[in-house]
């Protein structure tokens, strides 16, 4: 069966959500709990893998580990921006939870996606956080055992994007005490 939105005439047609609608539709229990609103629109979440979760439970041990008092590791916690709410697997955000019971955060330090079959849909992702101002993403792509890192951050993308794998250690740039050894990511 053909997709409706394959139709490119269609695909123009469609009216997309703004960030308030898609708020006001939670608040009333009208949407499915299983979607994010990305550019607009309303778009199913994969269910995780035993391999994303034992990844991104890796890396949240170490974040939580890595960052100073001042900054705090999210996981699947929305970030809210102009024209979306993506819900990363991991984002390091200024500031202590508290701070964010009136309204989530509206960019990030770093972000964090685990890609096991969902690799298209996180690099498209890319400019959407770009947008937002986040200085830096990481994909991690589990099959290749490798982390595309995303810099330099502006209104039409990422400046920089590197594909770093093997034994190579990544540090954050904005979150001083993180390192990461690739090869710790897939043991």
């Amino acid at each position: 069966m053909i997709s409706i939105l394959e139709n490119a005439s269609i695909r123009r047609q469609v009216a997309p959500l703004s960030v308030e609608t898609y708020h006001a539709l939670g608040q009333m229990g009208s949407l499915p709990e299983n979607v994010e609103l990305l550019r607009g629109m309303l778009v199913e979440k994969m269910s995780k893998s035993p391999l994303h979760s034992a990844i991104c439970q890796r890396l949240l041990r170490r974040l939580r580990t890595a960052c100073e008092p001042a900054l705090s590791v999210r996981q699947e916690q929305p970030l809210t921006l102009a024209d979306s709410e993506p819900e990363p697997d991991l984002a390091i955000v200024p500031a202590s939870p508290d701070d964010y019971a009136g309204g989530h955060p509206q960019t990030a330090l770093l972000v964090i996606e685990v890609a096991i079959s969902t690799e298209e849909r996180d690099t498209a992702k890319a400019d959407i956080y770009a947008g937002a101002g986040v200085p830096e993403y990481w994909l991690i792509l589990p099959a290749a055992r490798e982390v595309v890192v995303f810099r330099g951050a502006g209104p039409a993308g990422y400046s920089e994007r590197s594909v770093i794998g093997g034994n190579t250690t990544i540090t954050a740039e904005n979150v001083q005490k993180f390192a990461l050894a690739i090869s710790d990511l897939f043991v």
